[in-house]
């Protein structure tokens, strides 16, 4: 959860400006990057529902893990 304390700035008797803390505006900008990867995953995910999958198991041994 972002803890914000954002200033309000007033100009011409209207809130015309928000002001962060930097360390605000970089809570800020990784929860919108961590919004952007999640939504490019939803994507990819339907985008391959239908495709056939591999378990765990036959990716270990066809890469030589098991052991």
């Amino acid at each position: 959860m972002l803890d914000l304390n954002p200033q309000i700035l007033i100009q011409d008797g209207k809130k015309a400006f928000v002001v962060f803390t930097y360390d605000e505006f970089l809570q800020i900008q990784e929860t919108l990057a961590d919004h952007d990867d999640l939504q490019m995953l939803r994507a990819a995910k339907r985008a391959e529902k239908e495709e056939p999958t591999v378990g765990l198991e036959v990716l270990k041994e066809e890469y030589g893990l098991n052991g």
